[in-house]
């Protein structure tokens, strides 16, 4: 089971009813909620106590386009006041949100990877002939 995600599965006491967007949330963050709750409450994939992750999700999100959108603006790379060709600091920031949204997407399983990869169940014994008596 090493490297496989837990499979997203319906869920009981899941959500009935799409919450709506915290008010915290940047208004990137709130478009992505919009776009992908509405989805996972319908297929109930997501319970109240898993908010959070949604939460994070939608803020990587949003980190990622106001990155980004600084990244268009100034460039990728700056002169420094020593004259130093030098990264755009925003770049990693837009690198950092992209990695985080990644991961948290394949959690909430919003990825094709992730709801490809979901198949579960338990190891077979063909997969635990090696194993011997551990």
């Amino acid at each position: 089971m090493r490297g496989r995600k837990a499979e997203v599965a319906a869920l009981d006491g899941a959500l009935s009813k799409t919450p709506s967007a915290p008010s915290w949330l940047p208004d990137a963050g709130k478009k992505e909620w919009r776009r992908v709750v509405p989805q996972l409450v319908a297929n109930r994939k997501i319970a109240a106590h898993e908010l959070g992750t949604v939460e994070a999700y939608c803020l990587a999100v949003a980190n990622m386009r106001k990155a980004e959108a600084i990244v268009a603006a100034e460039g990728p790379i700056y002169t420094s006041p020593s004259g130093e060709l030098k990264r755009h600091p925003a770049t990693m920031l837009v690198k950092e949100s992209v990695e985080a949204a990644r991961r948290l997407a394949a959690e909430l399983g919003l990825t094709p990877a992730s709801r490809g990869k979901n198949s579960g169940g338990a190891v077979g014994a063909d997969e635990n002939d090696d194993l011997g008596d551990i």
